[in-house]
């Protein structure tokens, strides 16, 4: 391949490179969910037109992962890419996978300038796109638009790097501190507002986990009910060491409509699962190893990884989300935070664990505090 033709360095703005880096960022959010194992990746062809900068391409990786966001970007930009600036959210691939390298598409397109974000920890990348890009004479900035980006690619970037997905911890608290009423009640903790706030981050997310004593207790769909969202529910995953999960659950009755995978214990009966298997359940098996021979955390997420998921939600009760901070294995936490009172009768958030802990907790910052109607939402992640 030959060097770009163009050999002065294009000039622009930190403006206008973090003007265009945030349509990159927001045109990727736009797959989140829907891409995995691959990262959804956002990339805007800009070309001056009249001296003036103008988009002229722009894609998201496609859903199921491919094609990836560049090619798609480039394609649209057709003859105007020539001598533009691409800028996307994560380094170009530069290895041939089940589609040719995305490097290589961009140095064809005649690409002057590349902004990227961060660079690709995956090993098979890590900086080989950019030197790909560099070495063919086409300028290259990395960087811009970080922060974001690193929250956006979380879950590809810790699967890649650690073998698991990423973990939100999501919660609805009362202000009583308190997050389930005891036995077969469902607590209606949030309004509106907070609800849909919670129904977008799961169509964000690759699945979700919540423990046996959510399904028994609540009976969830787990599915995503946000209007222009409802084909985006995520993967539904149930913690069920023995595979006591009912067949008449909600769950299992939609298992052939959205995907339900059921984690259990290596020794759970056959028999249950072969019935579960039957009805369209996935039934997955990892060792027991926590607390009272529930099953292994780190062995629950590093199968997920292998099997391709970025991104888990947590939304099971009180138990369950302890466990996940007491292993170390919640990456953010949003917290629901609602003015009614559910009683003493109910459970604190933390399995009778104070509420305190989450604002403060040793490795956890706050990133984020919103008013949604007569509630309020606390992100935290860990540093």
């Amino acid at each position: 391949m030959s060097r770009h033709p163009l050999s002065a360095q294009p000039v622009a703005s930190p403006e206008e490179d973090e003007f265009f880096m945030a349509e990159a960022l927001k045109v990727g959010q736009r797959g989140l969910g829907r891409t995995w194992p691959n990262p959804s990746v956002g990339a805007v062809v800009v070309q001056h037109v009249d001296g003036r900068p103008r988009v002229v391409g722009a894609a998201a990786t496609a859903a199921t992962g491919r094609p990836h966001a560049e090619p798609v970007a480039l394609a649209e930009a057709g003859a105007a890419a020539r001598g533009a600036t691409l800028y996307v959210t994560l380094e170009p691939c530069s290895h041939h996978g089940r589609t040719p390298p995305c490097a290589d598409a961009v140095i064809t397109a005649g690409i002057r300038r590349v902004v990227a974000a961060i660079e690709d920890p995956d090993h098979r990348v890590k900086g080989r796109g950019v030197a790909r890009l560099r070495g063919a004479g086409i300028w290259v900035t990395v960087g811009v638009g970080a922060e974001q980006a690193l929250a956006d690619h979380a879950g590809h970037i810790r699967r890649v790097t650690e073998g698991r997905p990423h973990v939100l911890l999501k919660m609805a608290v009362s202000a009583d501190g308190k997050a389930a009423h005891p036995g077969p009640k469902p607590a209606v903790i949030t309004g509106r507002e907070a609800r849909d706030r919670a129904h977008l981050m799961r169509a964000h997310a690759d699945a979700i986990l919540v423990g046996l004593g959510t399904v028994l207790a609540d009976d969830p769909m787990l599915t995503c009910r946000l209007e222009g969202y409802e084909d985006r529910s995520p993967v539904r995953l149930v913690l069920d060491s023995g595979l006591d999960i009912p067949l008449t659950s909600a769950l299992v009755r939609s298992a052939c409509d959205v995907p339900l995978w059921v984690i259990a214990a290596e020794d759970a009966p056959a028999d249950r699962a072969a019935i579960l298997t039957e009805k369209g359940v996935e039934v997955l098996r990892v060792p027991r190893g926590g607390v009272e021979g529930r099953l292994h955390l780190p062995a629950v997420l590093k199968l997920l990884g292998l099997l391709g998921v970025t991104r888990v939600m947590v939304e099971g009760g009180p138990s369950v989300a302890a466990a996940f901070l007491e292993a170390g294995l919640a990456d953010e936490v949003a917290v629901f935070h609602s003015p009614i009172l559910l009683g003493p009768d109910a459970y604190g958030v933390l399995a009778g664990r104070p509420i305190a802990r989450l604002f403060a907790p040793v490795g956890f910052a706050e990133v984020e505090r919103t008013e949604l109607g007569a509630d309020h939402l606390v992100r935290l992640w860990r540093r």
